[in-house]
């Protein structure tokens, strides 16, 4: 393959459709995706982008059955909002597709007949967990249990989301049936396998010797691992009711695995996409001078790094990625983003209350990307990155520049009668940023590529600052011509480069310089005049709008308002305790009282000594509430007391009761209160 490859097929993964895509979606896939394939293009090379719905995943079925409804409803509604959110982001694929078009289900099947055909699967009569109750085989995410390596109680049956372990539905501990909740049964069923170890010279051949050096730590540390467990064979078909039917005998009421089918949406998604602009699709994948980079996150590096490049080997006339770029995750104001505890940014509800602002989360997800460790998105920092960076760096040049030549000239560039030396170094530092651009972005590097964007506007900014043309204009006037021809020059190049990480404000920025040639990103560096004298420019109007504090605090409330919804939802009543007779009841004396005085337990965080008129007498209490209430707070309160527990000496203190408390929604210690009218102190709880 020559230095540069004639053609690239860039895929994203294939989101599912059982919910909307959030900011993780995002930062781990689409944005990197987009941006390498908008850079390709601006190179001038052959780019087929491509994505798709995954509508086949036990996911679906979950959801449908949660929601009360079928999985075509579901897969109808949620790849509509998918597309759509997509679209108005800007993310550039060639195609879209789903995994539920004839298209898909043709190529999938054929590509599993051909391996059958071929003899490249096992088959075998496993055991597997099934539902008595629901009198059906349980699906890995129909599973949920403790995971053996971790301890998760919370795994499911293909994966642990805690520790990443990839999990057979068996190997969980004290499994349980997501359907009925009830405890499965082994049960004796037919599948057939890819027998991954058949594979595993040429894998570690390709990766560990091909890609130890290109692709990322993590993919390839996680690829490693992997192969030095030791590979077995994997199951490519389930008993499940919704997906595409196993296309041989005996298989009835057997389906392809989703792991199986959904990477094949690539190839088929292409094939829809090239039969759409009347192309042939073969080149894009059966080429060698093709270069196949998959974008996808960490949790789907075994089946895009082995799995899938196992079934391509295995059909043979496939080639294989080039490299797996993928992500690590991102975390939202310091948790876990989860989809079933809406405890994410939801992407089109943020282009509903941030209309016209996709370029400012696209460059705070960029900045702040996952790329070698999980980063934590808070809005305070998508604020300040607006604010700080957007607002006062690139939108203030550009702002400045565009306001002089149109006040000093009426918007027609000068031209320049000289270059000082400070005008020749500033426009071979310009000249110089598509490079080293360049050069991050083809190894991955984002973030990186997108801090020397930002560096090419304060060069610009800088160059101004410096320059002061505004006082110049006064003494000189020939020499602030050069300065804004200059200026101006950089203002082009930030219009050209920016496009693969800010396309709406690159578009905004051509029409306010009224770019009419087609610059590419090479142009940057070759041409002597981006933007030639005597070109008119358009009039000034701000690229980015800051962002108030009142915007930002409706979306920490929103988000406040979903953890305790979260909390209240999850808040389990402790089991019951074991059984006691009404003698070992009537021995406790419960009264009401009134807390007259408190204060801390010196060199104790836990601990209040309170004073509390139990209506018989006045007597000290030391209760351990002091990490969720003050002193302030207790005074004057009414509680409920077990007065006859034996006296006990805390850090020197005789504590004469107990004050009887439980905790709320948010995990907060709060009184069980006799605040009835005509309750007074002492009266006796029964």
């Amino acid at each position: 393959m020559s230095a540069y490859p004639k053609r690239y097929t860039i895929t994203a993964a294939l989101p599912y459709t059982n919910g909307p895509i959030h900011i993780g979606h995002l930062a781990g896939v689409y944005v990197p995706s987009d941006i390498y394939a908008r850079f390709q293009r601006l190179q001038g090379r052959d780019v087929a982008f491509i994505c798709g719905s995954d509508e086949h995943g036990v996911a679906i079925s979950i959801k449908a059955k949660k929601e009360g409804t079928t999985p075509r409803e579901v897969i109808d509604k949620y790849h509509g909002i998918i597309q759509k959110s997509f679209q108005d982001f800007g993310i550039s694929f060639d195609n879209y597709s789903r995994t539920s078009a004839p298209v898909h289900h043709e190529t999938a099947s054929a590509f599993f007949r051909k391996l059958y055909d071929e003899g490249k699967f096992i088959e075998e009569v496993t055991e597997q967990l099934y539902d008595e109750q629901a009198e059906q085989f349980l699906a890995d995410r129909f599973v949920t249990g403790t995971c053996p390596v971790c301890g998760n109680e919370e795994a499911y049956g293909d994966q642990c989301e805690r520790c990443g372990s990839s999990l057979n539905a068996t190997d969980l501990i004290n499994p349980k049936s997501t359907i009925t909740g009830t405890t499965p049964v082994l049960k004796s069923t037919k599948h057939w396998f890819l027998p991954l170890d058949r594979y595993d010279a040429f894998l570690r051949e390709w990766i560990l010797v091909g890609h130890e050096k290109d692709w990322k730590p993590n993919v390839y540390g996680q690829v490693k691992s992997w192969l030095d467990d030791g590979l077995k064979p994997r199951a490519v078909t389930r008993d499940l009711d919704w997906g595409i039917p196993v296309p041989v005998e005996g298989a009835e009421g057997k389906v392809l695995y989703v792991w199986f089918d959904a990477p094949i949406g690539y190839i088929s998604s292409t094939k829809e996409w090239a039969q759409r602009v009347g192309r042939d699709w073969e080149p894009y994948w059966k080429s060698d001078d093709t270069k196949l980079v998959h974008f996808i996150g960490k949790d789907n590096i075994v089946f895009h790094c082995v799995i899938f490049p196992a079934m391509l080997k295995a059909e043979g006339s496939y080639i294989l990625p080039d490299n797996v770029p993928a992500n690590e995750f991102l975390n939202l104001e310091g948790s876990k983003l989860s989809t079933s505890k809406n405890w994410a940014v939801w992407l089109h509800e943020y282009l509903e209350d941030f209309p016209g602002q996709q370029d400012v989360l696209r460059y705070a997800l960029t900045a702040n990307a996952p790329e070698t460790k999980d980063n934590d998105f808070t809005w305070k920092d998508f604020q300040a990155r607006n604010n700080n960076e957007l607002v006062a760096i690139f939108g203030n040049f550009i702002n400045r520049v565009v306001v002089l030549t149109n006040k000093y000239y009426e918007g027609v560039l000068p031209a320049p009668h000289a270059f000082s030396d400070v005008d020749e170094a500033t426009l071979t530092e310009m000249r110089a940023y598509p490079a080293v651009i360049a050069s991050s972005v083809e190894r991955y590097r984002f973030r990186e590529a997108l801090g020397e964007l930002m560096n090419l506007a304060r060069l610009g900014n800088k160059y101004l600052a410096d320059g002061e043309p505004w006082k110049v204009i006064k003494e000189d006037p020939a020499r602030v011509q050069a300065q804004m021809y200059v200026a101006l020059q950089i203002a082009a190049a930030l219009a050209v480069l920016s496009e693969p990480f800010l396309p709406f404000t690159a578009g905004k920025l051509k029409n306010m310089l009224n770019l009419e040639r087609d610059l590419r990103w090479n142009d940057i560096a070759t041409q002597a005049d981006l933007i030639p004298a005597g070109h008119k420019i358009g009039q000034a109007e701000l690229l980015f709008a800051k962002i108030e504090d009142e915007t930002i605090q409706k979306q920490v409330e929103k988000l406040e308002a979903t953890k305790t919804a979260n909390a209240a939802e999850n808040k389990k009543a402790e089991p019951q305790k074991g059984l006691i007779h009404y003698e070992d009841f009537a021995k406790m004396d419960i009264r009401t009282g009134t807390i007259l005085e408190a204060e801390k337990m010196p060199k104790a965080n836990k601990l209040l000594v309170l004073k509390v008129d139990t209506g018989i007498d006045i007597r000290t209490i030391v209760s351990g509430i002091a990490e969720h209430l003050s002193p302030e707070e207790v005074v004057g309160k009414r509680v409920t007391v077990l007065v006859n527990l034996a006296p006990r000496a805390l850090r020197g203190v005789e504590s004469q009761g107990m004050i009887l408390m439980t905790q709320n929604a948010e995990g907060q210690l709060v009184f069980v209160n006799p605040d009835e009218e005509g309750v007074g102190n002492g009266e006796i709880i029964s």
